[in-house]
């Protein structure tokens, strides 16, 4: 009997197949005692296993590429984290073997952090995943995964590890459904890149029979399981009509009437540019640069290594504009040179723009290499700022990008409510702003963007963070500059209508998503756009503004 579940959809798409759960096991060794005399080997042997883990999550990142790559290397530097390992010393030391150290070790920081409500704590899936893997290495026993098949499925898991997603073979997994995770979580931004449908936070995933039909709506965020032959007629042809709407959809964004909106792509480093570029990308509306600086925790790259990765950016939008953001480091990005270890409370510390005033010399010298690599190309450059909570921050920024000799537009972005609120006031000086929805959905509702189970806050359809994008948006065309949106909020395609109703100039977004919203665009009027913004936020929840919004769009 065909029954309909419905979690997040994070990817769009459809996908129809049988179920195949992650493979998972029981990694917790027991707690044995070993003599005092084995206690180096044991540390010896523990040391070996997260070098070894980590050089594999090194080699997965250079084998993905782009986002995924970032989000790898960050993780290899979780599990080398040096006070985790101390920890790990310590309890061999006093008669845990490799395995069970590593195994409480973990536990005891994994608990830590989430009963001081830190930042890190959304990323749990990740850190299990880095005990799991050193502590299968430790007992001799494969790491659970993907499943072997031969044969397309549809992956159901609790949560996906980053190194499980960024391969994920799109020939065999259909798509994927998660119990965990929220639309800004890692498995989502790498579903998306991947172009695979996907539905997270969709509670008892789990109970889901091996072997099962459903079908899986990423745009929606519907599961029908076992659906009748007329349903899977009917998301077949609607499915068919999206592919067909998205191959007739060409050239640069824009309503039916013509008002434009330039179409950019998100990138985390030169990998990405590709898929960028065959997407129709307009320019690149972020260019995050955390990648470069991963690479090596423990010194900032290069000037030369910085000219060299920003270049190849830049040559691929000849005429086109990009958009970089200066490192943002701190919370889920630490890096051993710049951020403090013991900040109780990383999200809400020195994070970002924070980090580079308190740092003036790793600010300088990624300004002067971004100043460099634009020399001589025909590419509109633009910069920003990550973090900026006023004017105060964004005069600071812009004297910054001056004394580089950048010549080039300074940005601020909007992640903090006190700027969105305060937009006009640091327009005064920057020329333009820029809104990274997943942060200013996550401050505004003081919800974790990677916690599952606040995902109903993370909904980039709530009222009241549309109310904070109109204000920005507001602010922006009152002092004739530009104001766009560049987090995840852009790659749904009918908020995309909804936020270019609100004023916003521009649209960033992942590379495959940017036929959707393309084609979606294109359906609809700016008038319609904006009776459609107004009918959004008169509502009170994200799900009455997101069908408000449908209504208006659709004529009802």
């Amino acid at each position: 009997m065909e029954t309909t579940l419905r979690g997040v959809g994070v990817s769009h798409g459809v996908a129809i197949g049988e179920v195949r759960h992650m493979g998972t096991a029981v990694l917790e060794p027991p707690a044995k005692q070993i003599p005092a005399e084995d206690a180096e080997h044991e540390q010896g042997r523990a040391r070996k296993a997260v070098e070894a883990v980590a050089a594999d999550l090194m080699a997965r990142g250079n084998l993905a590429g782009g986002e995924a790559q970032a989000v790898l290397e960050a993780q290899a530097m979780m599990a080398q984290d040096p006070e985790l390992m101390a920890d790990v010393d310590r309890r061999i030391a006093v008669g845990s073997t490799a395995e069970r150290a590593v195994y409480d070790a973990f536990a005891s920081y994994r608990a830590l952090l989430a009963g001081a409500g830190e930042y890190l704590a959304g990323r749990v899936a990740d850190l299990d995943d880095v005990r799991n893997r050193i502590v299968a290495r430790l007992l001799g026993v494969p790491m659970p995964g993907v499943p072997d098949s031969d044969e397309p499925y549809v992956l159901i898991a609790r949560d996906l590890a980053p190194a499980d997603t960024a391969l994920l073979d799109p020939t065999l997994v259909l798509g994927f459904v998660t119990e965990e995770g929220g639309p800004t979580s890692h498995s989502a931004i790498l579903a998306r890149a991947l172009g695979v449908p996907a539905v997270v936070a969709l509670p008892g995933a789990g109970e889901l029979a091996e072997g099962t039909v459903i079908a899986v709506d990423g745009s929606t965020g519907e599961i029908f399981v076992e659906p009748s032959a007329e349903k899977r007629a009917q998301l077949e042809a609607a499915a068919a009509e999206r592919k067909a709407s998205l191959s007739a959809s060409t050239g640069p964004g824009a309503t039916s009437d013509g008002h434009k909106v330039p179409l950019l792509a998100n990138v985390g480093g030169p990998a990405d540019v590709p898929a960028a570029v065959e997407a129709g990308a307009e320019g690149v509306g972020l260019f995050r640069t955390e990648f470069l600086f991963l690479d090596d925790s423990k010194q900032a790259p290069s000037e030369e290594k910085q000219v060299e990765a920003y270049r190849q950016v830049l040559e691929a939008f000849p005429e086109g504009r990009v958009v970089v953001r200066v490192l943002d480091a701190g919370a889920d990005k630490p890096l051993e040179f710049l951020t403090p270890a013991d900040e109780p409370n990383p999200a809400l510390g020195v994070r970002g723009l924070r980090t580079l005033l308190d740092h003036p010399d790793v600010l300088r010298t990624q300004l002067t290499a971004l100043a460099k690599a634009a020399e001589g190309l025909p590419v509109y450059l633009e910069v920003m700022a990550p973090m900026v909570a006023d004017r105060i921050d964004a005069k600071a920024f812009a004297d910054a990008c001056r004394a580089a000799g950048l010549k080039a537009k300074f940005g601020a972005m909007v992640e903090i409510p006190s700027a969105a609120l305060r937009a006009r006031s640091i327009l005064q000086e920057v020329e333009f702003l820029s809104l990274g929805t997943n942060d200013l959905a996550q401050y505004t509702f003081a919800a974790d963007r990677q916690v599952g189970a606040v995902s109903r806050l993370q909904d980039p359809w709530q009222p009241a963070l549309l109310d904070l994008v109109a204000v920005s948006a507001e602010a922006a065309k009152a002092e004739g500059k530009s104001c766009g949106v560049c987090g995840e909020a852009a790659s749904d395609p009918l908020l995309a209508c909804v936020l270019t109703g609100l004023g916003v100039t521009s649209l960033s977004m992942g590379a495959a998503s940017i036929p959707y919203v393309r084609a979606t665009l294109a359906k609809y009027t700016l008038a319609q756009c904006e009776r459609a913004a107004a009918a959004a936020r008169a509502t009170d929840t994200a799900d009455e503004a997101r069908t408000a919004a449908q209504a208006v769009l659709s004529g009802e």
